[in-house]
């Protein structure tokens, strides 16, 4: 039987270097993502996907119409009126990505194929990047559709694990996690996925999730240590939030929690790139 779960929003102040925590309950809840008005977050628990007021209270469930399996990988378009969500209610139990309206409401089927677990939605709304196994393969890799759902292109071919894509805001370019060189570490590319190059080089870290900032000055991501195996971001573990310049330059340790998987695995800037929103956990009894 899993050990009973504290789950607290917080909002970490890049001006002040403060925590605050908006929302604490005994349930579990995961990955936040900040409305486009900054009034609201979106977070999932339990398959299902909820709305919580920015100044704290009980979470509202949001209408998913007949998706009830959800994963933490969900986000808003950039106009704020579409949610997009990675859901495995199917039969054989694969993600796919399917669009709905910010209300909730009735799903689109975007990606047929599974599995597919979305990460990142283009500046400009027409383009969403993702992470998928094809024909049969282990290996996880980065592909791009147009959010209508249309032909989808593969971007990395690595052998292993490539995740996490997120757009920066001006378009140009992807960053994302890969284990490609022996550890996981940050890369980017360009939005067609030329010109990939690593970004993080430390030996002691794992390094998942990048989201740049909406003013494109930094890049948010999670560490967890080397006693996670190179593939995994599992829960319950000691990890840090780091921040690096987008420009380039030495991340930095801005918090230390307890957390991991559901903590950071989605974009959760605020819309002035002033702060960002994450998940801390406590294990009860």
């Amino acid at each position: 039987m899993a050990a009973a779960v504290e789950s607290s929003l917080e909002v970490f102040h890049l001006a002040t270097g403060t925590r605050e925590i908006v929302c604490r309950l005994r349930r579990h809840f995961e990955a936040p993502n900040w409305s486009r008005d900054g009034k609201h977050f979106l977070i999932n628990s339990e398959g299902l996907l909820y709305r919580l007021n920015r100044r704290g209270g009980e979470p509202v469930r949001l209408d998913t119409g007949p998706l009830d399996a959800l994963n933490n990988d969900h986000g808003l378009s950039p106009d704020g009126r579409l949610i997009v969500v990675s859901d495995k209610s199917d039969p054989d139990g694969k993600s796919r990505i399917h669009v709905l309206p910010a209300d909730g409401g009735t799903p689109r089927l975007v990606t047929p194929e599974g599995p597919s677990y979305w990460h990142g939605w283009s500046p400009d709304g027409k383009m969403l990047a993702y992470v998928a196994a094809r024909g049969g393969s282990r290996d996880l890799n980065i592909y791009a559709c147009t959010a209508d759902g249309g032909a989808e292109t593969r971007l990395t071919t690595a052998a292993g694990l490539d995740d996490g894509p997120d757009y920066s805001p001006d378009g140009r370019y992807i960053y994302f996690n890969s284990m490609r060189s022996g550890n996981m570490k940050l890369w980017r590319m360009h939005a067609d996925g030329s010109g990939q190059e690593q970004v993080t080089f430390e030996d002691d870290t794992r390094d998942w999730f990048p989201h740049p900032s909406p003013d494109g000055q930094w890049i948010v991501f999670v560490s967890f240590g080397t006693d996670v195996p190179v593939r995994d971001h599992p829960p319950n573990k000691q990890v840090t939030l780091r921040l690096m310049p987008a420009a380039g330059g030495a991340p930095q340790v801005i918090a230390k929690l307890f957390g991991g998987q559901g903590t950071l695995n989605v974009p959760s800037w605020s819309p002035d790139g002033k702060r960002f929103a994450f998940v801390s956990y406590r294990l009860l009894g």
